[in-house]
């Protein structure tokens, strides 16, 4: 049987989203979900490609089961072919970064069997015209089920706060939490509390610098800025907090980020999800709403002791190996339908 997966982006194409050794599209084993899903399915003879092997195919009787995790321009070409099954659109991106994925929803819902979202109940997008049966929620597919010791077990860390993201801007701006971001580490600057790394904060030139909240606070980002980074697992290692910002406030939209802070045994200050109480327990992350003012979230850190630091990494250490934590770890495994997923954790 065939499996066709129509990546994010393009740069997977040619099946470069099973490659291990890819280090710039695998940076951190980002793709490791991918990687043993593509594993597991070959144990059962499954073969999976990435969908430009489909493309390239002219005989429109190929069969085979088709995910998309985010391509859709190619959808007319695919409903020619009467034997490939349009099984999962799975939307990664938020409305705020691509908000057209939520506009074609009704269409998205009408082909595919399954599609999924960050939540069903049209928090953040609108359900008119979507078939709502079809929608499941997301876990976004996590690369460990288990904290990365190595990164975990660091010591001499800085008391500070660390933010890793890269220069960008919302292209809808209804719940962006960009400028917010932004916001935050400009008054954390003032108390000299944070360091920010990630690409193009210093190009001022460039189209993602182009709207205010970024030459409003351009001098503080400058004055925290450390560069780009290869490893965020590295650096997240280094500091006992990092700002863990959504790029939107919107139910159930539970990213990465939070996870990296986990491997890495470094702290989240959380901001995102609305109901992110719900799906990760409070005990192993900081709620940013929790804090009137930037000096009172300063003063609640400053009084943190060293075993209540280590409370935070136990607890987010037992939840990646939860039931619950799994539903991330196993994310890919389960749109696809592969059962007996490997529990190992990956080594780096």
């Amino acid at each position: 049987m065939n499996i066709f997966i129509d990546p994010a982006y393009t740069v997977y194409y040619q099946n470069e989203l099973f490659n291990a050794e890819n280090k710039q599209l695998n940076r951190d084993d980002t793709l490791a979900p991918f990687i043993r899903m593509h594993s597991q399915a070959s144990k059962k003879d499954l073969i999976v490609q990435t969908a430009d092997f489909l493309y390239a195919n002219e005989d429109v009787n190929i069969a085979g089961d088709y995910y998309s995790f985010g391509l859709f321009h190619n959808l007319d070409s695919l409903l020619k072919k009467k034997n490939v099954c349009l099984k999962a659109f799975v939307v990664f991106e938020p409305p705020v970064v691509a908000p057209s994925l939520y506009k074609y929803l009704p269409i998205l819902t009408e082909h595919f069997e399954a599609v999924y979202v960050h939540n069903t109940v049209g928090d953040g997008y609108s359900l008119q015209g979507v078939n709502e049966h079809k929608l499941k929620k997301l876990y976004w597919p996590q690369p460990y089920n288990n904290v990365i010791e190595n990164y975990w077990n660091r010591e001499n860390r800085l008391n500070r706060i660390v933010v890793i993201n890269g220069n960008h801007k919302p292209a809808s701006y209804k719940g962006e939490l960009y400028s917010k971001r932004i916001e935050v580490m400009a008054q954390l600057n003032k108390e000299n509390w944070v360091d920010l790394y990630g690409r193009d904060w210093d190009k001022w030139w460039s189209r993602v610098s182009l709207w205010l909240p970024y030459w409003k606070n351009r001098s503080e980002l400058m004055s925290i800025y450390k560069g780009a980074c290869s490893s965020k697992l590295e650096i997240l290692s280094q500091y006992n907090f990092s700002l863990c910002f959504e790029n939107m406030a919107m139910e159930g939209y539970i990213t990465e980020k939070i996870f990296d802070g986990f491997y890495a045994g470094t702290v989240p200050i959380y901001l995102g999800a609305k109901d992110i109480q719900q799906w990760i327990p409070e005990n192993t992350y900081i709620d940013f709403r929790n804090f009137k003012t930037i000096s009172d979230l300063i003063q609640y850190l400053n009084g943190l002791s060293s075993k209540n630091l280590q409370d935070y990494k136990e607890n987010a250490r037992i939840f990646l190996q939860s039931d619950e934590g799994l539903k991330y770890y196993n994310g890919i495994e389960n749109i696809i339908g592969i059962n007996d997923v490997i529990h190992g954790t990956i080594e780096l």
